[in-house]
C-alpha cells in the first residue's frame, strides 16, 4: 500500500510514548531535505514510560520494521513507509510515526 516515506526527521513513537531514532540513516535518497531510513537498521527508543520487570516487561529499548516499500528501493534495500510494520524490543508492541513528510508517496 502506498504512504508517505519516513526520514530521519520524523516522530516515531513507541506505544508508551519513547522517541525513536533511526541509527542507520540512508543519505542516498533525500527528502524534505533530510535522510530516509531503510528497513534493516535497527532504530533506539528513548523515554519508554512502561515500567521495568516486575510490574511490567519495559521499557522498550531498541525497535526493527518488519516491512518496507516493495517498489522503492535504496542501495537494494527498501525503504520505510509510514504504514512499515514495526516491533520493540522487549516488550513486542509496535512503532508509530506520528509525523512524517507528506510529498514523496512510495509504494
Amino acid at each position: 500500500m502506498p504512504g508517505p516515506m519516513l526520514h530521519v526527521g520524523a516522530t516515531v513513537l513507541c506505544a508508551h510514548a519513547g522517541q525513536a531514532t533511526p541509527t542507520v540513516p540512508n543519505p542516498r535518497v533525500m527528502v524534505s531535505a533530510q535522510p530516509t531510513v531503510t528497513q534493516p537498521g535497527p532504530w533506539i527508543v528513548a523515554g519508554c514510560t512502561l515500567p521495568p520487570p516486575p510490574a511490567a516487561n519495559g521499557p522498550c529499548v531498541t525497535a526493527s520494521f518488519a516491512t518496507g516499500s516493495v517498489r522503492v528501493l535504496s542501495l537494494g534495500q527498501p525503504l520505510l513507509l509510514m504504514d512499515s510494520v514495526s516491533i520493540a524490543a522487549p516488550t513486542g508492541t509496535p512503532l508509530t510515526p506520528t509525523v512524517v513528510q507528506p510529498r514523496v508517496i512510495a509504494t
